[in-house]
């Protein structure tokens, strides 16, 4: 007993995790483990294939969208979204380079939270609206 009183205890949660560490790059943690957990959402060290394959698609489709856009305004097409309007008009054709980071900025965002109930949703739904963005403008060029 005398033993157990002498013995320091390290606790590792009294500090909160390092931002970079050992665990940023080869963490094994891939799933909330606990159902409770799993409903309330929390972070991981490692994301799914099918994370990874929605945020390949929506970053490939958004390049398809952009390459569509250049190739509908040189047939004397308008751009209808205002935001990336405004783009073409202070940019003009690097305007690829503005909607690349604006999408992909809150990509990262939303890959960090994809273990949260509502995220996942909104990166089906993303996909899904650019799916018809593009096949939209696929129209338009055919036409």
């Amino acid at each position: 007993m005398k033993a157990f009183v002498q013995r320091t205890l390290n606790d590792r949660r009294t500090s909160a995790t390092p931002a970079l560490s050992r665990y940023t790059f080869f963490g094994r943690r891939r799933e909330i483990r606990r159902r409770s957990d799993q409903l309330k959402g929390g972070y991981v060290d490692r994301y799914s294939a099918n994370t990874l394959f929605l945020i390949v698609l929506i970053i490939g489709l958004n390049v398809l969208d952009a390459l569509f856009t250049i190739i509908i305004l040189e047939l004397e097409g308008v751009e209808l979204n205002p935001v990336v309007r405004s783009v073409i008009t202070l940019d003009g054709d690097r305007f690829w380079i503005w909607k690349f980071f604006i999408v992909s900025i809150p990509l990262m965002i939303l890959c960090l939270h994809s273990k949260f109930r509502l995220v996942k949703t909104a990166l089906i739904s993303i996909c899904v609206v650019y799916l018809v963005v593009v096949a939209y403008e696929i129209a338009l060029i055919i036409h």
